[in-house]
């Protein structure tokens, strides 16, 4: 099993950074890909970034696209995900995932063990 835990959520105003940190523990001899998902209320989880275990392949989704930077240090088994200019509608709760066949896929079905989530708030 793998272990994820998040940090480095908050509130920030709009237009500004924050770094989130997915740290994991267990079976990180394996080689996984990595995806940060969020959650706002009421909607689904939706896909944000995702990074292969060599962080060859990293994908994003449109909406955060050259805003969001994935990231990873294989030697920490931690995974990062740099947000720059935030606006409100990235506000949710932010997850990270691990899948053990290193697929880097977009989709919650393919990721195997998930954290706890750590909560984003952009205010306007």
């Amino acid at each position: 099993q793998v272990q994820l835990v998040e940090s480095g959520g908050g509130l920030v105003q709009a237009g500004g950074s924050l770094r989130l940190s997915c740290a994991a523990s267990g079976r990180t001899d394996s080689q996984y890909t990595v995806g940060w998902f969020r959650q706002a209320p009421g909607k689904e989880r939706e896909f944000v970034a995702t990074i292969s275990y060599l962080g060859r392949a990293t994908y994003y989704a449109d909406s955060v696209k050259g805003r969001f930077t994935i990231s990873r240090d294989n030697a920490k088994n931690t995974v990062y995900l740099q947000m720059n200019s935030l606006k409100p509608e990235d506000t949710a709760v932010y997850y990270c995932a691990a899948d053990l066949a290193n697929r880097a896929r977009n989709e919650v079905r393919w990721y195997d063990y998930w954290g706890q989530g750590t909560q984003v708030t952009v205010a306007s």
